[in-house]
Formats: structure tokens, C-alpha cells, sequence
């Protein structure tokens, strides 16, 4: 049975449910039912005609949690709503643009970085262990996740970073540059690639822009306390001009900074947005 969208909020998060249009931004600590308010919010906004379900994109970080979102939007009679992780919202959109504007399949998404790693190792004359390996995959994605080139990388590594145990920033980078020949050489892409790539289209491609703003129109993020500076730069890119953008979060409850995760985005919405809605969660359900 459907639920009534607004039924059994309380007044914080009936306020954040109710302000379905313009930037908005829940701030919520653990079990002050952000999930419930925002997921609530979506389906009152379809309830009530303001958002056509097919032009609200619900973002999350995991797979998991995008289940999640979806199973609760369905039973809020919100089901046609797309509730995605950022990774599979772009690679959707990268598998329908690829064809127009480069021709033939999409790439290959690696499953992994640290088999072809190896590869990159071996044919270096390289020996790296399985830590080794980890800690270069890790590399690779506090680079791409701040859209760095491997010039730059190096710069920047040679200051502040402290490269996997056994190498130097030269062979890093050696190594590294070795990984996206081979993955050129396959035709793949690795997971931040899906970002990157479809960042690039939007970009240099106002039709592509033009296309997905046509069709999404509302964009919500759940767990916003852990986008990347590469995934916020896609968000703003999706947007465009706009700001129907809803962020949900707790700065305290970071857990991707390792890989570039920032709660400055969180913490700076309103200041990014002055006529931001902002609504703190402060009732605990535990």
C-alpha cells in the first residue's frame, strides 16, 4: 500500500519534506531520519505535480543505498523516480552518447585497477606486491578525482605525497602512465574514467548538456558529506543554470576522504548558494 508522502514527519522534517523547489540543503546526524525526509520530500513533490517522476534523479554513493532509495520511493508511489549512484547515472548517459559522438561501443568498465596494474609492473620490469598495488590503485583515484593530469600529479606529489613503500614519485608516475596506455591499448576505462568521460562530454558537447538537462530537471544527494570534487563538478554539470538541487548529510559522518571526499561541499552549500533552504535534523530516533 502506498504511503502518504507527509504522514508521520516531524516538524523539521516536514519543513525539509514541504521546500521542493530551489537549492536546499538537510543537514542531519545519525538517526535523525534524513533518508525518511528526503525520500519523503521526492514523493510529495511527485504527489503534488510539482516534479513529473521521469525528471528527478536521486543520487547516492553506493549500490546498496541506491536500492535502498529506490525500494522506499517505490512504496511512497514514487517508484519511477531514477534513485543511481553517481558512477551508474554516468555511465547510462556515457553508453548513450558514446555511439553519436565517438562511434562504436562504449569501453570496457575494468571491474578493477590492480590486474592491469601488474600488468603496467611487469612490463616495467617492476616487482610490487599486492599492497603495493592497492596503494598505486588508491594513487590513481585522489588523481582523477581532482581531474589532475599526471604533469600535475607529479608536481603535487613531490610536495605532499608519500608514494607506496619500495617506489619513487617517478616510477608512480611511470607506472601509472604505463596503466593508461595499456587500458588505451584495450579500449577499457576504470570507474573514475565513467566520471571523467562523461564530465568531458558535457563539456565540450552543448547538445549533450542541453539532452541530459532536458531530461533531468531535479537532482537530490543522499550522503552528500561524501562527494568528490570530481563527482560535484559532474553534479554542477547536470545543473547547468539551475538550482533545484537538494543535498542531505551529516559533516561528521565523512568516511570517502581517503579517496578525495570533502565535506567542505556540505559544509559551503549556502555559501555557494545564499538563497539556500537550510533545515537541520535534530530529533534522534535511535
Amino acid at each position: 500500500m502506498t504511503q502518504e508522502p507527509l504522514a508521520g514527519l516531524d516538524d523539521q522534517q516536514r519543513r525539509a519534506a514541504e521546500t521542493l523547489l530551489g537549492p536546499v540543503c538537510i543537514l542531519a546526524g545519525a538517526g535523525t531520519g534524513k533518508t525518511r525526509a528526503l525520500t519523503h520530500r521526492i514523493a510529495h513533490g511527485v504527489a503534488s505535480g510539482v516534479y513529473p517522476p521521469e525528471r528527478v534523479m536521486a543520487l547516492t554513493f553506493t549500490t546498496r543505498a541506491a536500492g535502498e532509495l529506490r525500494g522506499r520511493l517505490r512504496r511512497l508511489g514514487a517508484g519511477r523516480v531514477a534513485a543511481r549512484t553517481f558512477h551508474s547515472a554516468a555511465l547510462a548517459q556515457l553508453g548513450f552518447f558514446w555511439p553519436q559522438l565517438v562511434g562504436g561501443r562504449t569501453p570496457e568498465v575494468l571491474p578493477g585497477k590492480g590486474r592491469l596494474l601488474g600488468q603496467a609492473a611487469e612490463s616495467l620490469r617492476m616487482r610490487l606486491d599486492t599492497a603495493a598495488l592497492r596503494d598505486l590503485a588508491s594513487e590513481i583515484e585522489w588523481r582523477k578525482v581532482r581531474r589532475m593530469p599526471l604533469d600535475e600529479y607529479a608536481r603535487v606529489a613531490r610536495a605532499s605525497r608519500t608514494p607506496p613503500p619500495g617506489l619513487d614519485v617517478d616510477a608512480v608516475v611511470e607506472l601509472q602512465q604505463r596503466y593508461e596506455d595499456l587500458k588505451d591499448e584495450r579500449r577499457a576505462i576504470d570507474f573514475e574514467d565513467v566520471l571523467l568521460v562523461t564530465a568531458g562530454m558535457l563539456e565540450a558537447e552543448q547538445r549533450v548538456a542541453d539532452q541530459v538537462r532536458a531530461q533531468y530537471r531535479f537532482f537530490v544527494v543522499d550522503e552528500y558529506q561524501d562527494v568528490s570534487p570530481l563527482q560535484q563538478e559532474l553534479l554542477e554539470l547536470w545543473l547547468g543554470p539551475r538550482s533545484d538541487v537538494c543535498v542531505v548529510g551529516d559533516a561528521s559522518q565523512t568516511i570517502y576522504s581517503f579517496a578525495g571526499a570533502s565535506n567542505e561541499y556540505l559544509l559551503g552549500f549556502a555559501s555557494r548558494y545564499p538563497d539556500a533552504e537550510v533545515v537541520r535534523l535534530e530529533r534522534n530516533y535511535r
